[in-house]
């Protein structure tokens, strides 16, 4: 059985000359939509949702496009769109999909910036943490992008419920991950390792992880860590 898709169109309206641009999702799309996959529409996140995880001072500046910064620009309307996102990533967590939307988020910490980071990297909401707070439920969040998610791992951090993983380049942007901390679990990689190399790391954090005691798996997918991406 495919997974059900999370998209909408409206992910595609910005920001058509940042390297973050719509291309690479419509790309996607295009070939989802040719190999036969369902899609849903998401809805845009509630407030309540998005408090749960982002200090209110915070979304105030993004509603009022008053924070940017050297890689994540104030775009007209970019909160609502990172709403939407927010919400493709609730809808994908509760009929167990995927989600097709941007913009991104695991750089996005509580407050915007995260472990001491000087940008957050295309990411305005953290869509996955949005979404593991929605379920509140005992999670595994598996991070495969090629950068750290030091937005996910400063909100998660301590959390009895959460479990993240990340396997990401390093030495590479944003410079965080390079150790594990209490439930954070990072798995740094030379670049160019090769897929022997990430397999086998991939399956040693999978083992270090108490699965009897995981209810839901979040995957945090970014496909940069292939050496055909960015």
């Amino acid at each position: 059985m495919k997974p059900k898709i999370i998209f909408s169109e409206k992910c595609l309206e910005y920001g058509t000359w940042h390297i973050e641009g719509p291309e690479r999702v419509r790309k996607a799309y295009e070939i989802l939509k040719e190999r036969g996959y369902e899609f849903l529409t998401p809805k845009p996140a509630a407030e309540e949702e998005i408090f749960k995880v982002h200090d209110r001072e915070y979304v105030e500046l993004l509603k009022k496009g008053a924070i940017e910064d050297a890689d994540t620009p104030a775009y007209k309307n970019i909160y609502e769109y990172a709403r939407l996102a927010a919400g493709g990533a609730i809808l994908a967590a509760e009929v167990g999909g995927f989600s097709l939307m941007r913009p991104p988020g695991h750089h996005a910490g509580s407050v915007g910036l995260a472990l001491g980071v000087s940008t957050r990297g295309f990411c305005y909401l953290n869509n996955v943490a949005i979404a593991v707070k929605h379920l509140n439920k005992p999670t595994l969040i598996l991070d495969i992008d090629g950068h750290h998610g030091n937005g996910t791992q400063e909100i998660f951090l301590g959390d009895e419920k959460v479990t993240y993983v990340s396997l990401h380049r390093y030495p590479y942007y944003p410079g965080t991950g390079y150790t594990s901390e209490k439930n954070c679990l990072n798995f740094p990689l030379r670049a160019n390792c090769g897929d022997e190399t990430y397999l086998k790391t991939l399956e040693e954090a999978l083992n270090k992880v108490d699965m009897e005691k995981v209810e839901v798996i979040a995957v945090s997918a970014g496909f940069d860590a292939h050496a055909g991406d960015l």
